[in-house]
């Protein structure tokens, strides 16, 4: 997740940002792109890729395909090409562009992926139907995006949801949507995509899965919301003592008894 359009990108740039944007694709992989292939000689648009989190997943998965990277921050590209230069990628070109004005022809791509994009920009239809552009016709778009409102947990905590609740309200301000998730089937049909398929890809968490009570629940999501504190705090949105409490007792379900869920929602269509 990175600026798209000049709007604000309500988590920073930061290398701590940096490094939960690591941690989130390395524990997701499986869940979000175990169906996620491209065949040999295909052309693939990535358009927002950030520090290129999913980038080495996708190349490294089909290596076969050709990808065009672009993402509208220069420090993201420089940090994306040295991660794909560190994996040994040879099959991947970074550029530096908005989505909103790309520079390529129409039917330039066989298929788009687009992932932690949407919830950042004010008109996702538009964006959407722009990436529709570029595909050829039969080509396919990926769509992947989180939805802030599908978390629950135990122990039960309402200062927990009081300090998502400002992540939600950040982003929102910031013209984004933290809860867009749940709005992908009807944002791709509004865009004019067809055969249009979503599907709820859930991480549940619990003590028996150490690797997603550390990559995920602390080192991802919690992370994402301790991110926020100064931000929340400076609009008023929150008492710092309220939003400390709301971070401890997301900590607090990291701990042996403790259960964290949140879903993911993963788009795929075709364009005719």
């Amino acid at each position: 997740m990175s600026k798209r359009l000049n709007q604000t990108y309500v988590h920073g740039y930061h290398p701590r940002e940096n490094e939960r944007l690591q941690d989130q694709a390395g524990t997701l992989v499986d869940l979000l792109h175990c169906d996620t292939a491209y065949p040999r000689g295909s052309t693939v648009l990535e358009a927002g890729c950030g520090i290129g989190a999913q980038t080495v997943t996708l190349a490294q998965r089909s290596p076969a395909a050709r990808f065009t990277s672009i993402d509208i921050s220069a420090d993201s590209i420089t940090e994306a090409k040295r991660r794909a230069d560190a994996a040994g990628l040879t099959n991947v070109e970074f550029r530096q562009a908005d989505i909103f004005a790309l520079p390529f022809d129409a039917e330039s791509f066989d298929h788009v992926f687009v992932c932690f994009v949407l919830e950042h920009l004010s008109r996702p239809v538009e964006a959407l139907a722009i990436l529709g552009r570029l595909l050829k016709p039969g080509g396919t778009i990926t769509v992947i995006e989180g939805d802030h409102g599908s978390t629950y947990f135990h122990p039960e905590s309402p200062a927990a949801h009081a300090a998502i609740k400002c992540q939600v309200e950040l982003q929102r301000e910031a013209g984004g949507n933290a809860l867009i998730g749940r709005q992908l089937y009807p944002l791709m049909i509004e865009a004019g995509f067809d055969a249009v398929r979503v599907s709820p890809r859930m991480v549940y968490v619990d003590s028996s899965r150490p690797e997603l009570v550390d990559g995920f629940t602390r080192k991802t999501f919690t992370a994402m919301i301790e991110g926020i504190r100064e931000s929340a705090i400076a609009r008023g949105l929150i008492e710092p003592e309220s939003f400390d409490a709301g971070v401890r007792d997301l900590h607090r379900t990291t701990e042996a008894d403790g259960v964290f869920c949140y879903t993911f929602f993963k788009g795929v269509a075709t364009k005719e």
